[in-house]
C-alpha cells in the first residue's frame, strides 16, 4: 500500500545539503544565481563634474571633418598637465551618457596621441584605478572602449608596457571573466568583426605581451589561465 502521508501536508522547502532533506515532504531550495555578468548601475564620474564646472578646456567641434574630430581643444593637449587631466579622462571612460562618454574617450585618445613617453610614465599609476573601475562596470561597450585606450597607451612608448606589468592584478581579472564570451557563428558572416568583446580582449592581451617584456607572459598567464602566448607559439 502506498504511503499517502505526504499528500496531506504541504511540501516544505529546506536548505540544500542539510539533515532536514531526509525528512518527509521536503525539497531542497535551489541556490540563488550569482549575477556575475550583470552590468553595474551607471555612476556619476568626476570627469562629468569637472566638465560641467568648466574646468576642462574642451568643447564640441562643429567645423570641417566633424565626423572624425569630436573635440575642440581650447588649449593644445600637449600643453596640459597630464597628471591632472589624463586621470580625469580615464575616470570618464565609465560614462555611458552622451556626450560625456564621447568627450572622455576621444579626449583620452587625443592626449595619448600627442604625449611624450615621460609624461605618460609620470601619470601611469594614477590611471590604474579609473581604468579598473571602467572595466568593473561589466558593460561590453565600456570595456571595449577602455581596452582600446589601454592598447594605445602601451604602444605610445617602449617602456610603458613594461611599467604596466605590476598592475596586471588590478586590470586582468575582469578580462579573465569575459575572455570566453564570444559567439560561434559557424559558416555565417561576422558583421561585427573586431568589435566583439572576446576578440578585443584577446587582441589586448596579445598587445600587452608584446610590449610588456620578458615577464609579461607569466603575469598574464597567472591572471588569465586560458591565454596562449602569441610570441612563444609563433
Amino acid at each position: 500500500m502506498i504511503n499517502c502521508r505526504c499528500q496531506c501536508h504541504a511540501i516544505r522547502c529546506v536548505p540544500p545539503f542539510s539533515y532536514r532533506l531526509s525528512q518527509r515532504c521536503t525539497r531542497p531550495v535551489c541556490p540563488p544565481r550569482i549575477p556575475i555578468y550583470r552590468r553595474q548601475p551607471p555612476c556619476r564620474s568626476l570627469f562629468r563634474k569637472f566638465f560641467l564646472r568648466g574646468d576642462i578646456p574642451i568643447s564640441r567641434y562643429f567645423g570641417p571633418n566633424a565626423s572624425k574630430q569630436f573635440i575642440k581643444w581650447h588649449v593644445p593637449a600637449e600643453n596640459l598637465d597630464y597628471q591632472r587631466y589624463l586621470p580625469l579622462f580615464f575616470d570618464g571612460l565609465c560614462e555611458r551618457t552622451f556626450p560625456y562618454r564621447e568627450f572622455a574617450r576621444n579626449g583620452a585618445r587625443d592626449m595619448i596621441a600627442v604625449a611624450k613617453e615621460k609624461q605618460l610614465l609620470c601619470c601611469l599609476p594614477m590611471l590604474i584605478l579609473p581604468a579598473k573601475r571602467a572595466l568593473h562596470t561589466k558593460d561590453p561597450d565600456v570595456i571595449i572602449a577602455t581596452l582600446r585606450v589601454l592598447q594605445q597607451l602601451v604602444q605610445a612608448g617602449p617602456r610603458i608596457g613594461q611599467c604596466l606589468v605590476p598592475y596586471y592584478r588590478q586590470l586582468l581579472p575582469m578580462l579573465n571573466l569575459f575572455c570566453t564570451v564570444n559567439v560561434n557563428l559557424g559558416d555565417k558572416i561576422d558583421f561585427q568583426g573586431g568589435h566583439r568583446l572576446g576578440d578585443v580582449i584577446c587582441e589586448t592581451l596579445a598587445t600587452l605581451e608584446r610590449t610588456g617584456g620578458k615577464d609579461a607572459y607569466l603575469n598574464i598567464k597567472y591572471m588569465v589561465p586560458t591565454y596562449e602566448s602569441c610570441v612563444l607559439n609563433k
